[in-house]
């Protein structure tokens, strides 16, 4: 391949992958191409992307995204998978998707913030909460002081409330009995 045309894939790549750090790296060298593109349908359906390229140029690519250790991943024929909300997203929905290809995808490993892991770690991720969850877990952890705290200064305060209303109606009552007689 010569320089120009290296130069104008390394482009593609590049504006195809933008700024992305989260990665799953896949063989799909064993599926048919039938296969491939009802993958690439799929998951194109759920807002990610499968790229297939040279892995030198995938390197050079990753690297300028600052996505490292993952050489060891680009060997052999590789396709880049990326672009869901957050890579257990991604991840999940990989592995959905290996397991209905009865093992003709297989996953070699990924990257999490442009660190690399292998197909183990990965998959710990992927059974792991989603940034949605994660981000209600938070919320809910912040929220609980003040809703304990606001509930301890109604409860008492609603316990009075309750006692004066009925000491009003007693003496309402009382009121009622004493000009009836």
């Amino acid at each position: 391949m010569s320089r120009a045309v290296k130069d104008l894939v390394i482009s593609d790549v590049r504006k195809r992958v933008g700024g992305a750090k989260d990665f799953v790296f896949v063989d799909t060298s064993r599926m048919d191409a039938f296969a491939q593109n009802t993958l690439r349908l799929t998951l194109r359906e759920q807002g990610i992307r499968i790229v297939g390229v040279k892995n030198t140029l995938a390197s050079k690519v990753l690297k300028e995204n600052g996505v490292s250790n993952v050489d060891h991943l680009l060997a052999g024929p590789t396709s880049l998978v990326f672009g869901a909300s957050d890579i257990v997203a991604l991840s999940k929905e990989v592995f959905k998707q290996v397991k209905g290809s009865k093992e003709k995808l297989a996953v070699k490993g990924g990257s999490v913030e442009g660190s690399g892991l292998n197909a183990k770690e990965l998959e710990a991720v992927s059974k792991g909460p989603s940034r949605e969850e994660l981000i209600g877990k938070i919320v809910g952890l912040m929220l609980s002081p003040g809703a304990s705290l606001a509930a301890a200064l109604l409860g008492p305060g609603s316990t009075l409330v309750g006692q004066v209303k009925s000491k009003s109606e007693e003496d309402g009552e009382k009121k009622e009995e004493a000009a009836a007689e």
